[in-house]
């Protein structure tokens, strides 16, 4: 049995009505998310950290093993990839349900994937297919949690509103704070000074103020209509009228500082840093010495900063409730097309001194 989600359930609805940072009690009933993923994704530090990620979740592949004591270590030995591996969900490839896997991990702390269908019970009656499940759409209650990670049962499971049995939906808790919540303050900020920022591009002219030279005082309406008038003028023509009592007074303020540089820079070093990437991958000035001599070097930290959430896919994956006990689920990378290996990169340091 597939489900099909429906984008319009009411914790969707509640996640967008969220402006002032209210907390929203999705998904889950014991724990909730600060802010809404959408305008999470809007700011650019944050997409870029998410779509690194799911171009590093693009190469890899599934794999199992068996395991082996040899007497001092416990040896894989590879054995055939089920046929769900190549393809979990028959509805999408590989490559975006490990994306979004990611995705629902970083943003919401926790991913899940529902079995549509099993193997006979002579074969263990293990998943044969699944379906990934937006986590927004997912409810779900617990006694205690660690962060996000329920303590004991989880129970009254349900999706849009459909129960849902335990045994049928495969959870991978994420090891990090769910970025919507640990992240929140530091995206409102960076909300803020980028409507800032959008208000100085969007001006006509220079920053300014009109000023009255003489005659009777203008009202406040009337100085107001005078100043939307003047911004009106200019915005469609290159010169603007002004009555003989009206001066205009232009700003002798740094434009730099009008658009907010610095702090929009020190705004997407934030980001990176609750995003749990490194700030020279998604551009942010780290402040840092440190630099990648080439894209080897980039593509080895990125596996490093999605490290954590691909050790959840293979330790969840290797579970009994995945896979018969004994059985090991490895993720391997696979070298982007025309990209050479760690191996075969020059040696720099050795290309230079010749």
């Amino acid at each position: 049995m597939r489900l099909i989600p429906s984008r319009s359930s009411k914790i969707t609805a509640a996640a967008n009505a969220v402006i002032g940072g209210d907390m929203v009690l999705s998904p889950g009933t014991s724990f909730g998310v600060s802010i809404a993923r959408e305008r999470a994704i809007a700011i650019p530090t944050i997409s870029r950290a998410r779509d690194l990620f799911a171009a590093y979740a693009a190469q890899l592949s599934i794999r199992q093993f068996g395991t082996q004591w040899d007497g001092e270590d416990l040896v894989e030995i590879p054995i055939p990839p089920e046929p769900w591996m190549s393809r979990p969900d028959s509805s999408s490839t590989l490559a975006a349900t490990l994306a979004w896997t990611i995705d629902s991990m970083l943003f919401w702390g926790f991913s899940a994937w529902y079995v549509t269908g099993r193997y006979a019970p002579s074969n263990g009656d293990f998943p044969a297919s699944f379906q990934l499940l937006p986590a927004e759409q997912l409810s779900f209650t617990a006694a205690n949690y660690v962060g996000n990670t329920p303590i004991g049962p989880i129970e009254n499971i349900s999706f849009n509103g459909t129960p849902l049995s335990r045994r049928d939906v495969v959870f991978f808790w994420s090891p990090n704070e769910p970025l919507l919540r640990s992240g929140a303050r530091a995206i409102r900020i960076a909300e803020k000074l980028d409507l800032a920022a959008e208000r100085f591009a969007t001006s006509p002219i220079a920053a300014g103020w009109l000023k009255q030279t003489g005659g009777e005082p203008l009202s406040r309406e009337k100085a107001k209509e005078a100043a939307q008038t003047f911004a009106e003028q200019r915005l469609t023509d290159s010169i603007a009228f002004f009555p003989e009592n009206i001066d205009w007074k232009e700003s002798g303020m740094d434009p730099s500082k009008l658009q907010l540089t610095e702090a929009r820079q020190h705004s997407a070093l934030e980001l990176s840093r609750v995003a749990n990437i490194s700030p020279l991958l998604t551009g942010a000035p780290s402040g840092s010495s440190m630099t990648y001599s080439n894209a080897t070097q980039a593509w080895e930290q990125l596996g490093f900063d999605v490290a954590p959430y691909l050790a959840v896919i293979e330790q969840t994956l290797s579970s009994e409730q995945v896979t018969p006990r004994g059985r090991v689920v490895r993720l391997k990378v696979n070298t982007p097309a025309g990209a050479a290996t760690p191996a075969q990169q020059p040696d720099q340091q050795g290309a230079n001194a010749r």
